[in-house]
């Protein structure tokens, strides 16, 4: 639970940068039991995806990161640290990335998530994205592999 002096704290987006790589791997170790690893976040970097962050001076709270190609993009991963969960930073990241993928002219937007991540699904559902198939053992589970709704919209989003 955020004090009311965090609560009050104003987050900016901006892109991440290489410095930024340490603080989303601990961001990702405190909300995921299978993180991403420090070279597939490079690698985003180098590939020149759309990589955000949610900060102010202090802290990143959120990352986010969407490939945007040939009319359409796939969120990749969109992670809030489990303190700064439902204050509405992962709702604000999201719609920035979904804003920035429409500017570079992406008409559809594709996403895995767990199908037991209701949290996840639920902010999905919430901007207009719907189930539009399942993805058989695609992600690392703690016994074994989980399963995946593929969810998908049109952008813009209003």
């Amino acid at each position: 639970m955020l004090s009311q002096s965090e609560s009050q704290l104003h987050f900016f987006a901006r892109n991440m940068r290489y410095s930024d790589v340490d603080i989303v791997l601990k961001n990702e170790a405190a909300a995921y039991d299978h993180p991403w690893s420090k070279r597939v976040v490079i690698d985003c970097l180098r590939s020149g995806y759309q990589c955000w962050v949610l900060a102010n001076k202090q802290k990143i709270v959120a990352h986010g990161v969407m490939s945007v190609a040939i009319g359409e993009c796939h969120l990749l991963t969109l992670c809030v640290h489990p303190n700064y969960q439902r204050h509405g930073y992962g709702r604000k990241l999201f719609k920035l990335l979904l804003d920035r993928a429409y500017k570079l002219e992406a008409s559809e937007c594709f996403l895995e998530v767990r199908t037991t991540n209701e949290a996840a699904i639920s902010l999905y559902q919430s901007v207009g994205f719907t189930v539009i198939g399942e993805r058989k053992n695609y992600y690392a589970g703690n016994e074994g592999r989980e399963d995946a709704y593929i969810m998908s919209r049109e952008l813009p989003i209003p």
